[in-house]
């Protein structure tokens, strides 16, 4: 079986298809193989398993910018509502809205939409490029606020990072597992979490609700197939993977994460995609 990942080896979506990949193999007749197709966003990744043969042999791991963001922004060779089979969700990866710590503008939100307001396109947030799940939670939350950002697009996390430690940009939106010591040192200052409850890591930090916006957006992280594939097919992968999330490798990875329980079942991890993905386009229209 091919595992395709769309972003390069070491990145938090291939560590997680291969933590779940080591947790599985022996539950399968054939050998499993990650394939790293970086590019694009994953939508190069997301359009080769579209037209794969719908013979389970070929999944994707979607539940990211290729599935909830990036057709917001443009015309795909791929319809991320009907083009899959969702088969299992696996995490769901909490993003925060962060501002530099030591030296920073800003140490509240409010702060923040009060300079944004005052000073329409005067506040700087990055992203890891154009219509990814990180530019697009910036849109949602200027709908969501009745702010104006600017907005300066990077080429992945990393530089993004970088560039908010260095005070290059006032905002970022950064995923629970990069946060690590960053927010422990005081150099980054998470003032906002886009998830609809706390995160059990960081209780201190509201919620966007509880602030008064509502802006609700997970990165979630699950395989898919082509569309086609039958019921049985998609059972008996997903019996197998849902075996895999109770090893004791995978109960490590989420320990070490500290993101709560990700599971949801084929026909509830697409109906969570296209629910922020409609969410994306409702902001973007509004705009």
């Amino acid at each position: 079986m091919q595992l395709i990942v769309g972003f390069a080896p070491g990145g938090g979506t291939d560590i997680i298809a291969r933590t779940i990949v080591e947790a599985v193999s022996a539950t399968f007749p054939v050998p499993l193989v990650v394939v790293n197709r970086p590019g694009a966003g994953g939508a190069i990744a997301a359009e080769q398993v579209s037209r794969a043969a719908p013979d389970g042999h070929t999944l994707l791991m979607a539940g990211g910018s290729e599935s909830t963001s990036l057709p917001a922004h443009r015309e795909l060779p791929y319809d991320p509502k009907r083009s899959f089979s969702a088969v299992i969700r696996l995490t769901r990866n909490a993003h925060f809205i962060c501002t530099r710590g030591r030296g920073g503008k800003f140490t509240t939100l409010a702060q923040v939409i009060e300079a944004a307001k005052a000073s329409r396109g005067g506040i700087t947030h990055g992203s890891s490029g154009v219509g990814t799940l990180s530019h697009s939670i910036f849109i949602m939350f200027e709908r969501a606020t009745g702010t104006e950002l600017l907005h300066v697009p990077y080429t992945g996390g990393g530089p993004q990072q970088q560039a908010l430690l260095a005070g290059q940009i006032d905002l970022a939106v950064q995923a629970s597992d990069e946060l690590g010591g960053l927010v422990a040192s005081g150099d980054m200052l998470p003032l906002a979490v886009t998830t609809a409850e706390r995160h059990p890591a960081y209780p201190n930090v509201p919620t966007m609700r509880e602030l008064g916006s509502d802006l609700v957006a997970e990165n979630m992280k699950g395989w898919v197939g082509p569309a086609g594939m039958t019921e049985d097919m998609i059972t008996y992968l997903h019996d197998r993977f849902r075996q895999g999330m109770s090893t004791p490798v995978w109960r490590r990875f989420m320990e070490r994460a500290g993101d709560p329980d990700g599971y949801a079942n084929g026909p509830t991890f697409q109906r969570d995609m296209d629910t922020l993905l409609d969410a994306i386009r409702g902001a973007m229209r509004r705009g």
